[in-house]
C-alpha cells in the first residue's frame, strides 16, 4: 500500500529557519506559528497527543505553511523512549513537561509546554533550547523555576504566551484552542507585535532587561563596573574567583557557568543571567557576529 502525502518542500522548521535566520519578519514568524498551533488544536480535538513536538517534528510546505508531524500512537511500555535519550542523541528531555519527565503523565498541557519550547525555537531561529546545557542540568533547573528568557528583539507578548505555556501547575496552562486564538489576533493586529526582522541568540533567564537602560558595552572598564550598573556588585569575588576577569569572556557565559558561580539566591541568578543576554547583544551588534558558546 503507498500513501500519497503533501510535499514539504521546506524541510523540518527548525532547519528552515536556521537556513533564512533574520530573514523574517516578527509577522510571518507568527504566522508559522499559528499553522502548528492550528495542527495541534487539531489533533487535541480529536483526542490524539503529540508527546514528541519539537521544531524538527514541523514541516514546511512551499507557502510557508507548517504542517505538524511525527505524531503516532505512543503505548505505555514505549515511553521508555523519552528517557532513553537521556544521555545522548536529541533529546526530547528539552522540550518535554516536567510532569512528563518526573511521573510519566501525558496530555494535551504536557504538549503545550512543548509548544512553548517550539515558540522559542522559531522566535530564536532554530537555536538549541536550553543552549548547551545537559538534560540534567535542564531538569534542575526547571525544577528550580527557570524558564528560558525572551530571544533577541521578541516581542514581549509572545514572550509571555510562551511562560503561559510553561506554567509548572499543567491546569495553568493555556489549551491549544487558547493559543491559536492569541496568534491569530497578533496576526490580525501586527502593530502588537511588530514587523521588524530578528535576530538571532539569546542567553539568560525569563527576566529581561528591556525596560532598563545601560551604558553600551564600550562604556565599562572592567567586569567590576559592569556588575555595579546592573545592581550586583556583591558578585565582583564571585566572577574574579571563576576568572572571569574580562567582559569578552562573560559576554561568552552559559548558564551552566552562572550556575556554578555559587550564587544562591534565584532572582539574582535571573537578574545576572538577563545582564548578560544584553551585553552579549552590544557585543553582537558591535562585532557584527555572533558569540560563540
Amino acid at each position: 500500500m503507498m500513501i500519497v502525502v503533501e510535499s514539504m518542500v521546506n524541510g523540518a522548521l527548525d532547519s528552515f529557519l536556521r537556513k533564512h535566520e533574520g530573514q523574517l519578519t516578527v509577522l510571518q514568524l507568527a504566522d508559522l506559528l499559528s499553522g502548528v498551533a492550528s495542527g495541534m488544536k487539531y489533533l487535541t480535538e480529536m483526542g490524539f497527543l503529540h508527546r514528541r513536538l519539537a521544531a524538527h517534528k514541523v514541516l514546511v510546505n512551499s507557502s510557508l505553511v507548517c504542517k505538524v508531524s511525527g505524531f503516532r500512537p505512543l503505548q505505555d511500555d514505549k515511553i521508555e523512549a523519552v528517557y532513553s535519550t537521556l544521555h545522548g542523541g536529541k533529546s526530547l528531555v528539552l522540550w518535554t513537561a516536567p510532569e512528563a519527565i518526573q511521573y510519566r503523565r501525558y496530555s494535551s498541557a504536557s504538549d503545550v509546554w512543548s509548544f512553548g519550547i517550539v515558540m522559542w525555537e522559531v522566535m530564536s531561529f532554530g537555536e538549541r533550547p536550553y543552549w548547551d546545557m545537559g538534560n540534567q542540568d535542564v531538569i534542575k533547573a526547571i525544577e528550580d523555576g527557570f524558564r528560558l528568557p525572551a530571544p533577541l528583539n521578541c516581542p514581549p507578548s509572545l514572550h509571555q504566551l510562551m511562560l503561559d505555556c510553561w506554567q509548572k501547575e499543567r491546569t495553568e496552562r493555556p489549551t491549544f484552542t487558547q493559543i491559536h486564538s492569541a496568534l491569530s489576533k497578533s496576526i490580525r493586529s501586527p502593530d502588537n507585535i511588530g514587523s521588524s526582522t530578528l535576530g538571532r541568540r539569546t542567553l539568560g533567564s525569563s527576566v529581561s532587561l528591556a525596560e532598563r537602560t545601560l551604558p553600551s558595552f564600550p562604556s565599562f572598564s572592567s567586569v567590576g563596573e559592569w556588575l555595579e550598573a546592573v545592581d550586583m556588585g556583591r558578585y565582583k569575588d564571585n566572577f574574579t574567583a571563576a576568572g572571569y576577569c574580562y567582559l569578552e569572556s562573560v559576554a561568552r557565559m552559559t548558564v551552566q557557568d552562572v550556575l556554578s558561580l555559587g550564587i544562591t539566591c534565584l532572582e539574582h541568578q535571573k537578574q545576572i543571567l538577563s545582564a548578560i543576554q544584553t551585553l552579549r547583544a552590544q557585543v553582537i551588534q558591535m562585532h557584527g557576529r555572533g558569540v560563540q558558546v
